[in-house]
């Protein structure tokens, strides 16, 4: 005959499989750095166009400093995503040799 199957204590009872919410974790703090990375590129090329446009108008050389904002705020734009891309977050593995 065989012994009756009790309950279980907790040290025989396995520990919970924490990969998928370890992966979830992850994945969700890559898409947050991206939103930050495309927010901050965004921003730079619309402050750069707003700041052209409001001085050609205000200064009448329609529109010249418009485009000059449009190329200033997307080469600031490019500059802030190598920054942010470049720096390391301490989310990938590192590889020491």
């Amino acid at each position: 005959m065989t012994e009756p199957i009790g309950p279980l204590d907790a040290a025989s009872t396995p520990a919970p499989d924490r990969s998928l919410e370890t992966a979830h974790r992850g994945a969700t703090s890559a898409v947050a750095d991206g939103w930050v990375a495309g927010g901050s590129f965004f921003g730079a090329i619309m402050a750069g166009t707003l700041l052209g446009w409001l001085l050609d108008r205000w200064l009448g050389t329609d529109p010249w400093l418009l485009v000059v904002g449009v190329a200033a705020g997307s080469g600031t734009g490019f500059h802030r995503m190598w920054q942010i891309g470049s720096r390391p977050t301490g989310k990938q593995p590192v590889d020491v040799n």
